[in-house]
């Protein structure tokens, strides 16, 4: 009698292997391809990774600034972070409203709310406060607040509905200039004038982003960064600290204790943080050594802490954010929501990688917080309203809100069958 070889059946063992690999790949590809496909998942997402942002912004203000808040609040570790829970909860109730808003009220406030932001920035260039060389906050009564962070999310309403209004006229150069680039030009100019280089430079980013998004021509953008480059430069110049800070950038312990004692003990925090960090509330450099721990460097804090694992993970959420809005961005038939979708886009993710890079020594410190993380109510509340205005922009999709109805519906029907079931027995 014949015995077979159990060699002859590996070959056929591993093609089965191979496609039973192959099968599982393809149907975890599908399942993600139909719940990315499903109506309100840009809805849920925008959520989700929204919540998980300001979840984790609260806890590292709570660790990062616990020493600082000690010594400047009497032995109080948490006096930072509970007036961060303040503007917490101004935000998450004024995003609630511009969530419910439609679109054609708040088209109704883009020019007031330009007209304020110009006049809130040219009181702050002439009667602003100076901190950290920056004249860049306005004291009203005991809350001082950035006019510049407030500014952001009215001009980009203010363009969008600008644009939105004369949509079909967009394939002329003069219609896509005027009156949005001088207009922004002009609030960047005040925002300069109170040489806040780092806001002036994310203003600049939205109009670039508001200008490729309606179609200006590429040779208008060459010329723009061209002389936006020569500006930036000799603003630069113009002062010693922040040429310093700017030419040291690249080599932060080149002049360690003093252009380059905060990058490079952002890069300290972030070495020792490993794979998955030192823990929550171990952060050594907060105890004195990174200068703005709770504000412009709080990343380096949460690297220091939650590790490489944790920045990937606030990184991919500001992404998700992103992938979700230009979804919404991209479907919607309504030229003042795309619009407004990718200017609040450009601003939140640009922002964000200046915020990055400054922390990893890629950029020079310009003094540009992380939203959502880094303390202040200033970037907190405007960022909020922004995000809540897409997440009602999200809800008003023709399928989203067809498909809310339907779980409206559903749930109604579901407690009316309880309550005459309850009544029956």
């Amino acid at each position: 009698m014949t015995t077979a070889n159990p060699e002859d059946t590996r070959p056929l063992a591993g093609t089965a292997a191979s496609a039973g690999t192959r099968s599982t790949a393809t149907s975890w590809y599908t399942s993600l391809r139909e719940a990315l496909d499903r109506p309100l998942t840009a809805y849920y997402l925008l959520l989700g990774a929204s919540a998980l942002l300001l979840t984790i912004g609260v806890i590292m203000v709570l660790s990062a600034s616990s020493v600082y808040s000690y010594e400047k609040n009497d032995g109080n570790s948490y006096a930072v972070v509970e007036r961060q829970l303040m503007w917490v909860a101004i935000g998450l109730p004024a995003a609630f409203v511009a969530s419910r808003l439609s679109p054609q009220w708040i088209r109704r406030l883009a020019w007031p709310g330009y007209f304020v932001s110009l006049g809130l920035l040219l009181l702050t260039a002439f009667i602003g406060v100076t901190i950290n060389g920056n004249r860049n906050w306005v004291a009203l009564g005991p809350i001082v607040i950035q006019p510049a962070e407030i500014a952001k999310l009215a001009l980009i309403l203010w363009a969008a509905h600008v644009y939105a209004h004369k949509d079909r006229r967009l394939g002329s150069l003069h219609q896509v200039l005027m009156p949005v680039v001088p207009g922004l030009l002009l609030a960047t100019g005040l925002v300069i004038f109170g040489h806040d280089l780092g806001t002036a430079l994310v203003l600049f980013a939205i109009l670039l982003g508001m200008l490729w998004v309606v179609g200006a021509p590429a040779r208008f953008f060459v010329m723009a960064i061209s002389i936006v480059s020569v500006v930036a430069v000799f603003l630069a110049a113009a002062s010693p600290e922040r040429l310093a800070r700017i030419t040291n950038f690249a080599d932060p312990f080149k002049d360690f204790h003093d252009t380059g004692w905060q990058p490079a003990h952002g890069l300290y925090a972030l070495s020792t943080g490993g794979w998955f960090g030192q823990g929550i509330g171990a952060s050594q450099q907060k105890w004195g050594d990174l200068p703005e721990a709770h504000t412009d460097f709080i990343f380096a804090v949460l690297g220091e802490e939650l590790g490489l694992v944790g920045t990937l993970l606030v990184i991919a959420l500001f992404l998700t954010i992103a992938y979700a809005a230009v979804r919404i961005a991209r479907e919607t038939a309504d030229p003042f929501v795309r619009y407004t979708i990718f200017g609040i886009v450009v601003w939140l993710v640009g922002q964000m990688m200046i915020n990055v890079g400054m922390v990893l020594a890629l950029l020079p410190v310009i003094g540009i917080p992380l939203p959502l993380v880094s303390y202040g109510g200033s970037s907190l509340v405007p960022t909020l309203v922004a995000l809540g205005l897409v997440i009602g922009f999200a809800r008003r999709e023709p399928e989203a809100a067809r498909a809310l109805a339907q779980r409206r519906r559903d749930r109604s029907a579901g407690l009316s069958a309880g309550k005459v079931s309850g009544r029956s027995l």
